[in-house]
């Protein structure tokens, strides 16, 4: 724990901006991870969720800002920060024409993990993941939740230092969601950072250690998840208070 508390931030945003035309997706962003936290990062539809994230993943370049990654600014150090880094972006990029024990050796070997290790590894990571029934089967005839889960052990086999998952357990049914959240807070116990998106509010605040909410560009909320708790309302409450989501309605007559 010593070694975690002189680590620099996982994640350490100032003034991030990025503006498409007119609109500012994500607008003076200030936000910072402590290493070894599970974070997450919420927000309603179309709030600036996916852009930060893919802002933090290198693959969005901001308008305006500064990007540190475990110490390391973005984008002069991008080669250093993806190699402590594990994705799992919303789309699940995955070859559907390979094996799921090939796709994730093919990652490994993509990180400059000797063919061997690698195979040895992903070998392991499918047994971890209980896809190791699935060994001749394409990932094109995964289904999603097994997509998900090989998408995780692929992001695993280099043993990052920090986790982004843009909805991790979205289309997950319940077994495969439990063991991959309970490889996550495995990952935390030995040091790794999660930084994770998801509309699931129960799940963060069952996981989490802190949480952030971001609202139309900007940061509403920053706080640990044991201050959030010391009054009556729940994640889900707090949520909805603050993007503004409790407003009257009128009843539909006919409804």
């Amino acid at each position: 724990m010593e070694e975690l508390m002189d680590s620099p931030p996982a994640v350490a945003v100032r003034n991030l901006r990025k503006v498409y035309g007119e609109k500012a997706a994500v607008d003076g962003l200030d936000l910072t991870v402590p290493p070894g936290c599970f974070f997450g990062f919420l927000g309603p539809n179309g709030a600036g969720k996916t852009t930060t994230i893919r802002m933090l993943m290198g693959l969005t370049p901001p308008t305006s800002g500064e990007i540190d990654i475990l110490g390391f600014p973005l984008p002069d150090k991008g080669i250093e920060v993806k190699k402590r880094i594990g994705l799992v972006p919303d789309e699940n990029l995955l070859f559907d024409q390979l094996t799921g024990l090939e796709f994730i050796e093919f990652v490994g070997r993509m990180y400059g993990i000797e063919q061997s290790q690698a195979r040895e590894r992903a070998r392991g990571l499918l047994e971890l993941f209980e896809l190791d029934g699935t060994k001749g089967k394409l990932i094109g005839d995964y289904s999603k939740g097994m997509r998900k889960r090989v998408a995780m052990a692929s992001a695993l086999i280099h043993r990052p230092q920090l986790f982004l998952m843009d909805e991790p357990f979205e289309g997950v049914d319940a077994v495969g969601a439990r063991l991959m959240k309970d490889i996550l807070l495995e990952q935390v116990r030995q040091g790794v950072t999660i930084f994770l998106t998801s509309h699931v509010l129960e799940v963060v605040e069952r996981l989490c250690d802190r949480v952030a909410i971001i609202h139309d560009g900007k940061l509403v909320v920053d706080d640990t998840i044991q201050n959030l708790r010391s009054g009556e309302e729940t994640l889900e409450d707090i949520f909805v208070r603050v993007v503004g989501g409790s407003r009257q309605r009128e009843p539909i007559e006919w409804l």
